[in-house]
């Protein structure tokens, strides 16, 4: 019965109490800024909207459940302005990084990484690493060489095709993907990066709500056709010293504390890291250089397995609690519907669903040939590198139902989308200069 299903542990006419509080105090204007406010809001109302979305048909079975209604529902909240501008501004200064202040997506995701690497078999962690990258390649090319076939049957050229929709989708989301690709093509061009820019985030929209909506399509093929899939596991091995194991992890209080100290450290590290290479050009982003630290430790094996246990399940209890409120909160603050809505047209469409085909085809591929599970593989190497970075790793895998995946879904996004700019910086004067 619905009944006898809770939300974040509560009964429902206690849910219902709370929920009424919320709505009074955003009517009075008094709901509490800061993270008392934010937390409330994002959790009861994500919690209740991932809710529906996991228990209404056709939405839980081919869209994505959960994740998608959180999402968009959260896009509709702030285009239409149902939830008050204090209420926006609050949850986008909760969300959000800027001027030196890290966001609740930051510190949701160094838990993730954290936590999935540091509880991921070492010997798996070794070997899958190497076969990853050319996974991630041959999604790119699939994805290219497909839209710029398909660009002229809807009355596109294949260079505007590649250029303004395929790269910006495969390039890693916005701050890391679309602004600095839109850079390299407005010194290409002579042209300001402002109107390069207009034409790329559409696309980059729209192909980060496919790639959800093709998350939660895989994961129901996969329960179709079982031998596509690891159920989450990326490697296809008979070796059982190198399968992911599912472990209770018993956890004190302690080990909570412990946890988010290990988390927010190695994401410190990864700031370090990024800021020192940076003073001499090499501009990868913190998470990326976090994925390396933190990867390099569990390789090497320099942490106490106690330790690692903390973390991952300090990772499972971020993941079980907090996702709903983050998927909302992506919605809200990262997520235009304006824009999404402004791109729709059956061409534009077309061509933007082509390169998400092309990702998954492309990466499920090669990743089958280097050893992978097709599903996993085109799910962290294909949609990871085609939806909106860190906010979309967590929409796709949530979708997907394959939130232990996080590390290489960051790889796609950081290492991948640093790959795509590289990309651009060399295709983009062939074909426009």
């Amino acid at each position: 019965m619905m009944s006898d299903k809770k939300i974040l542990g509560l009964s429902w006419p206690l849910l219902i109490i709370v929920f009424a509080v919320i709505v009074g105090a955003m009517a009075l204007g008094v709901l509490p800024g800061g993270m008392i406010g934010a937390f409330l809001f994002l959790m009861v109302v994500g919690g209740l909207l991932n809710f529906i979305g996991n228990n209404t048909p056709f939405v839980k079975t081919f869209l994505g459940g959960g994740a998608i209604v959180a999402i968009f529902v959260g896009a509709a909240f702030v285009y239409y302005k149902v939830v008050p501008e204090q209420g926006i501004k609050m949850v986008d200064a909760f969300m959000k990084s800027g001027e030196g202040k890290m966001g609740f997506l930051d510190f949701y995701i160094a838990a993730l990484i954290t936590g999935s690497i540091l509880g991921m078999n070492r010997n798996l962690l070794i070997k899958a690493a190497i076969r990853y990258l050319p996974t991630i390649l041959g999604g790119v090319v699939a994805a290219l060489g497909l839209v710029a076939l398909a660009a002229p049957l809807v009355g596109f050229s294949p260079a505007e095709a590649m250029a303004y929709i395929g790269i910006p989708i495969m390039g890693g989301g916005m701050g890391a993907g679309a602004v600095p690709i839109s850079e390299v093509f407005a010194q290409a061009l002579n042209t300001p990066a402002e109107s390069i820019l207009g034409k790329l985030v559409p696309a980059v929209a729209l192909g980060n709500a496919m790639a959800i909506v093709a998350g939660g399509l895989l994961n129901r093929l996969g329960k179709v056709k079982p031998s596509l899939t690891g159920n989450g596991q990326l490697m296809r091995t008979d070796d059982d010293s190198l399968k992911a194991k599912e472990e209770v992890i018993e956890m004190s209080a302690a080990d909570y504390g412990t946890g988010i100290v290990i988390a927010t450290a190695f994401f410190t590290v990864g700031a370090i890291v990024a800021k020192l290479f940076g003073m001499i050009g090499l501009d990868l982003h913190t998470y990326a250089w976090m994925i390396i630290a933190v990867a390099l430790v569990k390789g090497f094996n320099l942490l106490p397995e106690k330790y690692g246990k903390a973390c991952a399940g300090w990772y499972k209890f971020v993941a079980d609690n907090f996702t709903p409120a983050l998927l909302l909160g992506i919605g809200m603050s990262y997520t235009n519907l304006g824009d999404i809505i402004n791109a729709f047209s059956v061409q534009y469409v077309i061509l933007v669903a082509v390169v998400i085909l092309g990702a998954i085809i492309g990466s499920g591929f090669v990743g089958k040939l280097v050893g992978f599970y097709p599903i996993e593989a085109a799910i962290t190497a294909g949609l990871c590198m085609a939806n909106m970075g860190g906010t979309g790793d967590v929409a796709v895998l949530t979708a997907a139902d394959r939130m232990e995946l996080m590390p290489f879904a960051q790889i796609s996004s950081r290492l991948g989308g640093a790959f795509i700019i590289l990309l651009a910086s060399i295709i983009v004067p062939i074909f426009f200069g």
